[in-house]
C-alpha cells in the first residue's frame, strides 16, 4: 500500500479589526498532532483581546511557523497541516514489519496518559482529543517532587541521561520527553500546565528559560544596549497597537473638557433602598450607563464619528456604549452593542458580564471595534478625575471619579454628601462648548434627581 501525503498551508487571517498583525500567545496544538477542521489551534493577540483562531485544515500538525511570543503579519503562513491520501493498494504488499523498540518504549510511557500524541505512539485510552486551551494567568501548582540529581558512574562522569521517576509524568507528547532529556531536565521537576496535569512543550520551553534566567544577566540588558541603571522592556503587540490610537486621537482630534461636581446621595440612596438579600438589583454603574444613553439620545451628535474625507458627521442610530476596562493586557473599551435598547437591568447583566471578560482579554473583535462612545469609570482606580483620551474614531468619552463623602451645601446648611466628578472630553469639531454642557447636565441632573429620570426610562 502507499499513499501521498498534502501540505496545506494556513495564513493568519483577517480578524476584523483592520489590524496588520497579532502575537502567537500560546499553541493549543505541537508538532505531530492530529487535529480536525475548524480546531482551534492557537491564541493570538490582537490589538486589545486574545482570540482562538480556528484552523480550516484537518491532518497532522507539519510546521508551526512562529514561536509563542513572535508577531505574526496578516496573511503570513501561520500553520502547516500535513493530510494522508487514500492509499492505494500495492501490488506487492511487503510482510508486517517488526515491532519497533522505540515505539513501543513510548507506548510504556504514554500510559500515563498523554492528550495528543505523535501518530503511531499514542494511547487508546484518550483517542484524537484535542488541546484544551488553559485560561490565562493560571497554572495547576507544581509536582511535588524532588529534582532528580545525576549519580556519578564508575569513572566519576556524571550520568548524562537523567532517571526515570518509577511512575510515569504525563506528557503532550514524546517530543516533550526527548526536549526534556535534550536540556537535562527532569520532567517530575517541571510544573505543568496543560490538561490534567500534563507536561506540554511550552513547559519544557519555560523551564529552560528560568534556567537561563537564573544564570545569566538580566535578559532585557542582552535585547539592546542601556545606560547604567537603566533596563529595556519590549512594547507587546497590544502597546504598539494602542500607541498608535491614542497617537492618533492626540494628534487629530481638537478636544476640550468640561467638568463638574455630581451630589451622587440620592441615586446612592435609591439603589440601596430597592436592594433585597435575594435581588441586590442594578448596580451604580448601570444607572449611570442608562442616563448617559438618554443622554446620547437626547444629542446624537456625540454619538458619532467625524468622516473628514468628506466632512460629514456620521451619526450612529444605535447606541453601543463602551466601557473603559482595565484588563489584563491593558486598557480597553469593549462596547455594549445596542444599550439603547436595554433596560437598566439588562444593562446591568450585559456590563457585568462586558466586563469579566475584558479582564481576562476575551472581548469579541465586534466588541473592541463596535464602540460609537466610551464611558470611563476611572474613580474605580482611586482618582477623582481625569482628562481622558478620546477613543478614535469616536468623538467623545465622559468619566466618573470615586464616590466620596464631602461637606456639601444644602438649603444652606453644610451636610456630608456623596459627591463625584464627572469629566467630559469632547471634538470640538463636532459641537460646541454648549451642546457639550447640555449633555452634561442632562446626566448629572438624572443622577442627582434620578427617581423621574428613571420613570421617564
Amino acid at each position: 500500500m502507499t499513499s501521498t501525503t498534502t501540505e496545506q498551508t494556513f495564513l493568519l487571517p483577517d480578524l476584523g479589526e483592520g489590524l496588520t498583525e497579532a502575537e502567537v500567545v500560546q499553541w493549543l496544538v505541537a508538532e505531530g498532532d492530529v487535529v480536525t477542521m475548524d480546531q482551534p489551534v492557537v491564541e493570538v493577540e490582537t490589538a486589545k483581546s486574545v482570540v482562538e483562531v480556528p484552523c480550516p485544515y484537518a491532518g497532522r500538525v507539519g510546521v508551526l511557523h512562529a514561536a509563542e511570543g513572535e508577531c505574526v503579519e496578516v496573511g503570513r503562513p501561520l500553520i502547516t497541516i500535513s493530510a494522508d491520501l487514500e492509499p492505494e493498494p500495492d501490488p506487492d504488499p511487503e510482510p508486517d514489519p517488526q515491532p519497533d523498540p522505540q515505539a513501543e518504549a513510548y507506548r510504556t510511557e504514554e500510559q500515563a496518559g498523554s492528550g495528543n500524541v505523535l501518530v503511531g505512539y499514542g494511547t487508546s485510552a484518550h483517542p484524537g482529543a484535542g488541546r484544551r486551551r488553559r485560561p490565562r494567568g493560571t497554572r495547576p501548582a507544581a509536582l511535588a517532587v524532588p529534582a532528580v540529581v545525576a549519580a556519578p558512574a564508575d569513572d566519576g562522569v556524571a550520568n548524562p541521561e537523567p532517571p526515570h521517576d518509577s511512575s510515569p509524568v504525563r506528557v503532550i507528547s514524546p517530543i516533550v520527553r526527548r526536549l526534556a532529556r535534550e536540556a537535562g531536565l527532569d520532567l517530575a521537576a517541571i510544573p505543568p500546565t496543560g490538561a490534567g496535569g500534563t507536561v506540554t512543550r511550552s513547559d519544557v520551553r519555560a523551564a529552560v528559560e528560568r534556567a537561563r534566567a537564573a544564570s545569566a544577566p538580566s535578559p532585557a540588558a542582552a535585547v539592546a544596549p542601556a545606560a547604567p541603571g537603566e533596563h529595556r522592556i519590549p512594547l507587546s503587540g497590544f502597546r504598539r497597537a494602542a500607541s498608535r490610537v491614542l497617537s492618533r486621537s492626540r494628534a487629530e482630534i481638537p478636544e476640550a473638557t468640561v467638568w463638574v461636581d455630581v451630589d451622587a446621595t440620592a441615586l446612592w440612596e435609591l439603589r440601596e433602598a430597592t436592594r433585597t438579600p435575594d435581588d441586590p438589583g442594578p448596580g451604580l454603574l448601570a444607572h449611570i450607563a442608562r442616563f448617559v444613553v438618554a443622554g446620547l439620545e437626547a444629542y446624537p451628535v456625540l454619538n458619532a464619528r467625524l468622516d473628514t474625507e468628506r466632512d460629514e458627521i456620521v451619526v450612529s442610530d444605535a447606541v453601543n456604549l463602551g466601557i473603559a476596562v482595565q484588563g489584563e493586557t491593558g486598557l480597553v473599551a469593549p462596547a455594549v452593542l445596542g444599550a439603547d435598547s436595554m433596560t437598566t437591568r439588562e444593562l446591568d447583566t450585559a456590563l457585568r458580564d462586558l466586563t469579566a471578560r475584558a479582564r481576562v482579554g476575551r472581548s469579541t473583535p465586534g466588541e473592541l471595534s463596535g464602540g460609537t462612545f466610551t464611558l470611563n469609570n476611572y474613580g474605580s482606580l482611586g482618582v477623582d478625575g481625569s482628562a481622558a483620551i478620546i477613543n478614535h474614531p469616536q468623538v467623545a468619552i465622559l468619566g466618573f471619579g470615586r464616590i466620596i463623602d464631602r461637606p456639601w451645601v444644602v438649603d444652606g446648611q453644610i451636610v456630608p454628601r456623596k459627591i463625584t466628578q464627572m469629566s467630559f472630553v469632547f471634538d470640538h469639531r463636532v459641537c460646541d462648548g454648549g451642546t457639550a454642557a447640555a449633555f452634561m447636565r442632562t446626566v448629572a441632573d438624572a443622577i442627582e434627581n434620578p427617581l423621574p429620570a428613571i420613570v421617564r426610562l
